[in-house]
């Protein structure tokens, strides 16, 4: 196969510099309309295209966004990476997708590489071991190289950057409100997340909802493991010892373990108990019964935060961070059913 012909091909071919096939292609008004003309049909008739990777490097540019996710086995992330998707390709840009598995070791190795020139921005949801250890100097090092950075979804990071959320507290604490507005006064939390920011928020939005002039939060209630088997065990306990009436769940493994360890009590959803927990739309109506669930529009997450970054890019703004906090509704299924 032929390779593609190239800006001193069609030159040659039209007995002119490549300067001006250049500012031909351009609209450039400093070349006659007539050899506009040539050069442009002369082009079509051989499918150039222009080498996307020279003229970003003439313009200091890659054209790329790096975009770093903690793990791929929650479909939160995909649902994020859709949205970043849309925005990014509707802009001109291309994705480089990385993983960092929830290590701070892989999350440093990753970001040394982008910062060889090999994007223009980078998209990020910090690891989990970044937020134990709270080791943030790789993701400072950025502004120091003037590659704008905006954090995503694991916002509640002492990190002063750009960023685009939701109010974890805030969701929770609306999600046992309307379970108290019910009649439920005994609800449980259960989180397998709990070394994330994030979760500590939702934590924090449980036991303000839970301490009001009619009830008493109830450390018991509070079932925080990292452990499966763990969480499944103390969940058991809770539901043998008290008569719970409803839970809210953090992460999808709670929502799906708490769901499971309910029925194996005999006990009925939702008759018996209520749960609303974080599962993604796509499954949530086909568990059964079916979860209620907080979403938290994954893919206006996405589109965010591409939006804002390539503002960053185009316009950096180091001193002036933004954080845009997105709103959550609760979807009721079954699992809520009054």
């Amino acid at each position: 196969m032929r390779s593609k012909i190239t800006l001193k091909e069609l030159a040659k071919l039209l007995n002119v510099s490549v300067s001006t096939v250049s500012k031909s292609l351009n609209g450039s008004p400093e070349i006659s309309k007539n050899t506009v003309k040539r050069v442009k049909e002369l082009a079509e008739l051989h499918n150039y295209s222009p080498n996307l990777t020279a003229v970003n490097l003439k313009r200091k540019s890659t054209g790329n966004i790096a975009v770093i996710v903690p793990n791929i086995s929650n479909t939160f992330f995909a649902k994020v990476l859709g949205g970043i998707e849309n925005e990014a390709r509707k802009n001109g840009y291309q994705l480089i997708t990385y993983i960092s598995n929830e290590s701070l070791t892989v999350e440093k190795q990753i970001m040394d590489l982008i910062s060889n020139g090999l994007a223009d921005g980078v998209l990020m949801s910090v690891s989990a071991e970044t937020q134990t250890t709270k080791n943030y100097d790789h993701i400072y090092r950025f502004t120091e190289y003037e590659i704008p950075v905006v954090l995503f979804d694991r916002i509640n990071v002492d990190v002063k950057l750009d960023k685009v959320g939701v109010d974890d507290m805030q969701s929770i604490y609306n999600a046992v409100r309307y379970l108290k507005s019910k009649g439920l006064n005994r609800i449980g939390l259960v989180c397998s997340i709990g070394d994330l920011g994030l979760a500590q928020a939702r934590i924090d939005g449980y036991k303000a909802a839970m301490n009001d002039q009619n009830t008493t939060f109830q450390k018991e209630f509070l079932i925080v493991s990292n452990d499966p088997e763990v969480l499944r065990k103390q969940l058991g306990l809770v539901l043998d010892t008290y008569e719970m009436e409803a839970f809210v769940t953090l992460d999808y493994l709670s929502t799906l373990l708490t769901s499971r360890v309910v029925q194996e009590k005999k006990l009925n959803i939702p008759e018996d108990i209520k749960i609303i927990g974080y599962v993604n739309e796509d499954f949530a109506p086909f568990l059964w019964p079916s979860i209620s669930y907080i979403d938290q529009h994954p893919l206006s997450i996405g589109e965010s935060a591409t939006q804002l970054l390539i503002e960053r890019i185009k316009k950096m703004q180091p001193k002036e961070f933004d954080t845009q906090i997105l709103n959550t509704k609760i979807v009721h299924l079954d699992s809520t059913l009054i």
